[in-house]
């Protein structure tokens, strides 16, 4: 048992080597980090052969698709997928049908398949791999780009033709005449898997994280989001779908929900450090043998199947009104296998559509050619017309606005109604489930989520906001927010809400663009008008309000010199009034400095 336990903590040491040597070496050289995880694994795995279960490690690794297919459907609404339905089902219909009667015709014209194990490996050739094509959207920031956008079109359709191309298996295997019933039952039990899910996501989903989130505990919510991630990646699998598809539809459904940000915040890790052994898992699940062996057909079959596959990218993006970069963009995107393709060749072997060994070809085919997507990518740059920058296609309906609002108690709820007054769009997280809950009956575009967190502002949109307002009650958290924004995003405007006379002096020496003390301004009003109503008119009091106003801005000016008592004789020499900072004089000096070194929010503090 010990012994099984070391060997297998050896093994997640050596991946974790090579990502570490292999990713950010690839990074720097201009190659990127998918490639770089593809070339540790080959290493690891076919060439030194350190570790040789490659193939338990990938459908293990799969999990790291299934999660980056749900942070991408958190950040599609229904209405924004609506709006991409003629690229969903008319481009990626095109492509894969196109595809496949090319990739079919190649096939029957070079080798002596059957049309029927012909049109299977057409088919499943037509498949992109998800994987790859996102990974590197991401690494580029290309995702919300128009090019990024149709090429994750492509991708969802091709992943909602992995039902059909699947149940067309057993319809060309020999001896299928009775499997009608079983297809009809296959398609009945995909459709009631949606519909249960789409209905859970409306009714269930949200309520589950109030509860959660309503109790405090961060590791239920972490847990919560994992549960409900594999959940619907499971039942899709059950139906026939793949589980990557169930967890974008879990993904879409929560797109509106208030916690997103939080979702993404806390998926975001394991998303990537599983990812990235999937792209190593690829390459350890590289079968050199059967390379060898087929080294010829190999060396033809890979460069024919990434240029035909480009072609009619290209000429069915060119067809639906993409420009020629764009197209060339996605052409080098997605010219490679799938691989859900492995998933299809297996089943297709399984049948007795064709044998293993071509299914051993086939797969090795599929892994070769995802392994040049990115040199691919790289080349599609140089086939690209001089242009203008492309602009990024922004989405406002989710989070991303003029002003990101941390914190929403009382402080914040009313800046806030100022602000929208104003016409300026605000987005606001809280870590109160129960604020959260309010604020949404009265429209506010408010998310949960905790502010000191810099994947959760990322995910807020604080790249895009012009000014960063802090309305947290709590000095310590204030500070912590401040401090992270100002040294992972220097450029960012701050305004924050100071919680006394010390803090604001604090903020002060942070170098913030504006602080308000939470209770100046009320306590100025305040007395102000007990002033009026003892019978002072209402300009003298403005006058005296304004006089303490200016003084009190004088002596932080000194303060944040000099010290907080600084400013202590000013006070006391200039004649005022009344005094509003001071007793009597003669007990006015022994208070000034009690209440200095108790730190009482009087002297020190006046609002």
């Amino acid at each position: 048992m010990a012994t099984a336990d070391a060997g297998l903590y050896a093994e997640g040491l050596v991946l974790l080597c090579g990502a570490i040597v292999a990713a950010p070496l690839f990074k720097k050289i201009g190659l990127g980090t998918v490639l770089g995880y593809l070339s540790a694994g080959i290493v690891i795995g076919p060439v030194l052969r350190i570790i040789t279960d490659g193939e338990e490690i990938l459908h293990f690794a799969e999990l790291g698709v299934v999660l980056l297919l749900f942070v991408i459907g958190l950040e599609l609404k229904p209405s924004r997928l609506w709006q991409m339905r003629r690229d969903i089902f008319g481009l990626g219909t095109t492509q894969v049908m196109v595809s496949a009667a090319a990739i079919m015709a190649a096939v029957m014209a070079v080798t002596d398949q059957a049309w029927t194990a012909a049109l299977v490996i057409a088919f499943g050739l037509a498949l992109s791999s998800t994987a790859f094509g996102i990974q590197i959207l991401e690494e580029r920031g290309d995702l919300n780009t128009r090019y990024g956008q149709q090429s994750f079109s492509i991708l969802l359709f091709q992943d909602l033709a992995i039902v059909p191309i699947l149940a067309l298996v057993p319809l060309v295997a020999p001896a299928t005449g009775e499997n009608g019933g079983s297809i009809y039952t296959g398609i009945a039990i995909t459709v009631g898997a949606i519909v249960a899910l789409l209905v859970a996501g409306r009714y269930l989903l949200n309520p589950l994280f109030q509860l959660i989130a309503g109790t405090g505990a961060k590791e239920a919510m972490i847990a919560a989001a994992l549960f409900v991630v594999l959940a619907a990646g499971m039942l899709m699998n059950f139906a026939g779908l793949s589980m990557a598809m169930g967890a974008f539809i879990a993904g879409v459904m929560l797109a509106e929900s208030s916690y997103r940000h939080e979702l993404e915040a806390d998926i975001e890790p394991f998303r990537g450090i599983l990812l990235g052994l999937f792209f190593m898992a690829v390459g350890l699940s590289l079968d050199l043998s059967v390379i060898m062996s087929n080294v010829l057909v190999i060396i033809v079959a890979v460069p024919v199947l990434l240029v035909l596959k480009a072609l009619v990218i290209y000429g069915a993006c060119r067809a639906f009104g993409s420009s020629h970069n764009v197209s060339v963009q996605i052409a080098g995107l997605l010219p490679q296998g799938g691989e859900f393709g492995f998933v299809i060749f297996s089943a297709a072997a399984a049948a007795g559509v064709f044998g293993q060994g071509t299914a051993s070809l086939l797969v090795a085919i599929v892994t070769i050619s995802m392994a040049l997507t990115p040199l691919a990518a790289i080349l599609a740059k140089r086939l690209m017309h001089e242009a203008g920058t492309e602009h990024m296609d922004e989405d406002f309906e989710g989070a991303g606005s003029d002003v990101l609002m941390i914190g929403f108690s009382r402080f914040g709820q009313i800046a806030s109604q100022i602000l929208l007054a104003g016409g300026s769009d605000v987005t606001i997280i809280d870590h109160s489930a129960d604020r959260i809950r309010s604020a949404s009956k009265f429209g506010f575009r408010i998310y949960f989520g905790d502010g000191t967190r810099k994947d959760v502002l990322i995910a807020a949109g604080i790249e895009r906001a012009k000014i960063v307002a802090v309305c947290t009650h709590k000095k310590e958290i204030t500070d912590r927010i401040v401090d992270m924004i100002q040294a992972e995003f220097p450029n960012t405007r701050i305004f924050a809400r100071a919680y006394d006379r010390t803090h604001t002096l604090s903020l002060r020496a942070r170098g913030i663009d504006y602080e308000a003390r939470e209770t100046f301004e009320s306590g100025m009003l305040f007395g102000r008008k007990t002033l009026e109503a003892l019978g002072t008119n209402e300009d003298t009091a403005m006058q005296i309000s304004d006089d303490v106003r200016h003084r009190d801005e004088e002596r932080l000016a000194l303060q944040a010199v000099e010290g907080l008592l600084a400013g202590r004789e000013k006070l006391l020499t200039r004649p005022v009034t009344p005094e509003p900072l001071i007793k009597p004089k003669r007990k006015s000096e022994r208070l000034d400095l009690d209440r200095s070194t108790e730190n009482d929010s009087s002297i020190t503090d006046p609002a």
